[in-house]
């Protein structure tokens, strides 16, 4: 099963190697092969040509010299030595050797038996002198008869030879020419298919490069360019124009019906809170004239309705947020906040040890919204820790910036809960419905809007609770 799952595998990655390349060089190299193909046929014909007329100029230059030099050949007479037998031509003429020349040629003339009468000072065995034209040891050979001469009675042959190593060199570089000619067209080839592909997928290029910038920017109201030639590029210009379009549309009415809902929960937050100041005011003078039953009742709904008006001070806060309105501000000493802050949870912090250390730290801000930070801030390490835990809160001027830091030695947060405790509407499994889980999202959105962040710091091995938590908000400092 394993090798039949490997198989398939292999095959797979076979058949998806060419998909990989990129559409360029894909094009460039079928256009590089074609071109191979076609020069390698080209080559092999004209090579085929061009060696055979080459054997055939040979050829014929072979039997044209040996048919001039039995035309040429003559001489006196011929001696026989009576004691040695050796022939010899008197008034011999041409000159064998001059005749030859710088041929490499071998000349022989030799009786019907194949002896050797006269011969040039380079010889070989040129084999049979009846075969008047063949290749014999490396040589093409062309045999003339001579007429018979007294005091020999056999018939004397003339043997013309050129070694064949010549021609055979000059096909092998015709041959080596071409296939270099071949490799050179299709490099060439695939360089102009390159160039041809790459002019060709140009505008689908800028298409990228528009679309890169439209995904960094997230801004579909950009265009994407118009291609010059009405075809299959430019129709997907178009096309994606008019997608971008329909989303930059689409994007518009969202947006504007998100600003409508922001604009409509914070005018709605901001209209809750006069009914219910009423609210409150009356049954806090209910719960201090009623008796009984009706006492406790009317101190259970002014319970409720002041965490109703937390609940909608917290909702007008994000709104303000959310639809980019700020409140006025002006220079704001953080840690007479902070101090304000605990001096507000005091009655709240029941066993927890809460110590400040506020230094004076001027930022430009609205008191009202640094202050909800700050107590957030330590009303969240206070809620969220046992007794006995202690709470740290401190705020320093450091390199041109105000932090304010709180921090506590319980047990911390959960992992996975670390990268979304700023979300709005979370909480931790032990919250027991104490908190609507906002307090986290508008400190962040307090810090953002005065041009800072805030970020959380909470030890441990990353796989349960760590030790600890601590909450670093920076803000830009102003001269005092």
């Amino acid at each position: 099963m394993s090798r039949d799952s490997s198989i398939r595998s292999a095959a797979r990655a076979t058949f998806s190697a060419p998909r990989q390349v990129p559409i360029r060089w894909r094009l460039a190299g079928g256009s590089a092969l074609l071109t191979l193909v076609i020069l390698c046929g080209f080559a092999g014909a004209v090579g085929a040509l061009i060696s055979q007329r080459i054997h055939d100029d040979f050829d014929q230059e072979v039997t044209s010299a040996a048919d001039r030099l039995q035309a040429e050949l003559d001489f006196e007479r011929l001696v026989v030595d009576s004691a040695t037998g050796e022939v010899k031509f008197i008034g011999f003429r041409p000159n064998l050797d001059y005749f030859a020349g710088g041929s490499q040629a071998i000349i022989r003339i030799v009786t019907d038996g194949g002896g050797v009468v006269k011969a040039t000072e380079r010889t070989a065995d040129l084999g049979d002198p009846h075969l008047f034209s063949n290749e014999f040891g490396g040589y093409r050979v062309e045999t003339r008869p001579l007429p018979r001469v007294a005091p020999i009675n056999e018939r004397l042959y003339v043997q013309y030879a050129r070694p064949l190593a010549d021609v055979e060199a000059t096909v092998q570089r015709v041959r080596l020419f071409l296939v270099i000619g071949v490799l050179s067209g299709a490099g060439l080839a695939l360089l102009a298919g390159l160039m041809i592909a790459r002019r060709a997928m140009a505008p689908i290029a800028q298409l990228t490069v528009t679309a890169r910038e439209i995904e960094r920017t997230r801004d579909p109201a950009q265009r994407i360019p118009e291609a010059e030639a009405d075809d299959e590029v430019a129709e997907l210009a178009r096309t994606l124009d008019g997608m971008l379009q329909a989303l930059d549309a689409s994007r518009s009415e969202t947006e504007a019906a998100l600003a409508r809902q922001r604009e409509f929960v914070a005018d709605a937050s901001h209209e809750l809170r006069t009914p219910l100041t009423s609210v409150l005011a009356n049954l806090e003078l209910l719960a201090d004239h009623l008796e009984g039953e009706p006492r406790e009742a009317a101190r259970s709904a002014l319970r409720s309705s002041q965490r109703m008006r937390h609940l909608v001070a917290d909702l007008l806060l994000l709104a303000r947020a959310d639809a980019a309105r700020q409140a006025p501000h002006v220079p704001t000493d953080v840690g007479e906040v902070l101090v304000e802050a605990a001096a507000e949870l005091g009655p709240v912090s029941g066993e927890h040890e809460v110590s400040v250390d506020a230094r004076r730290a001027i930022v430009d801000g609205a008191r009202d919204e640094l202050h909800r930070l700050a107590l957030n801030l330590m009303e969240n390490a206070i809620r969220h820790t046992p007794e006995g835990t202690h709470v740290r809160a401190a705020v320093q001027r450091v390199n041109g910036e105000v932090r304010l830091v709180v921090e506590d030695d319980g047990p911390g947060i959960p992992a996975e809960l670390r990268g979304r405790v700023f979300e709005r509407f979370v909480r931790g499994a032990g919250d027991g419905g104490g908190s609507f889980g906002l307090g986290l999202s508008i400190v962040r959105a307090v810090a953002e809007s005065h041009g800072g962040r805030v970020a959380l710091d909470s030890p441990g091995n990353g796989a349960g609770p760590s030790r600890g938590t601590r909450f670093t908000v920076t803000l830009p400092a102003v001269s005092a």
